[in-house]
């Protein structure tokens, strides 16, 4: 139930920040917390432990970015969508790099934010339409940097939902493609991710691609 997922919203626009919080309410999220600043914010996580960020980039002490970096670095990383006003692909890539799970301009329509929400919280890769190509072409840039280690064998359909994820398909896509539910393809991307012992998506888009399931 949505009702059950915990949502801070950081924000310095006190404006825009409780209109994105009234509208998770009435989606019956559970907004837990509204905030101004970057390092409030990595204050009040560490305490409150919210389950998903809506997390602005350009805050008055340090940058969304960073922020993103150190919720990830907690000891219950939460899943961090990037709600901003910038299409910058710098800015775009900057986010993706400190574990942002999604990021959507403020240009979109409040039924693009809640689907937003939503597919983040279920573990899913959202981005605005036209950034998915570039975040997955420097997926494969970083692939071709640091060598990954060997992990254990995947099943033939771990293997399979892998690759499509490396393809830049979401869940709902792939769960299609494998008349599959939706929920059992995030299940397969969860195994996958604690059988390789990684952490992230980027990590493991970076795996798959490093072994050429990109190309299969």
């Amino acid at each position: 139930m949505t009702s059950a997922l915990r949502v801070m919203v950081v924000d310095d626009h006190p404006m825009w920040r409780d209109a994105v919080a009234r509208d998770l309410e009435n989606a019956d999220y559970d907004v837990v917390a509204t905030v101004g600043e970057g390092r409030q914010a990595l204050r009040i996580a560490a305490t409150i432990r919210p389950d998903l960020v809506i997390l602005d980039l350009w805050l008055p002490d340090i940058q969304g970015a960073e922020v993103a970096r150190g919720l990830a670095a907690s000891d219950s990383p939460p899943r961090v969508l990037v709600l901003s006003a910038s299409g910058e692909h710098e800015d775009v890539l900057e986010a993706v790099k400190a574990g942002a799970s999604g990021y959507l301009v403020k240009s979109a329509s409040r039924e693009e934010f809640l689907d937003a929400v939503r597919r983040t919280a279920g573990g899913e890769p959202v981005f605005t339409p036209g950034l998915a190509g570039l975040v997955l072409g420097e997926y494969r840039r970083l692939a071709t940097q640091t060598p990954l280690n060997d992990g254990p064998s995947l099943t033939d359909r771990e293997t399979e939902v892998l690759r499509l994820v490396a393809k830049g398909l979401s869940y709902r896509q792939i769960a299609e493609r494998l008349v599959l539910s939706h929920r059992t393809v995030q299940n397969h991307v969860q195994n996958t991710l604690n059988k390789l012992q990684l952490h992230s998506r980027v990590e493991l888009v970076r795996y798959a691609i490093k072994r050429g399931l990109d190309e299969a």
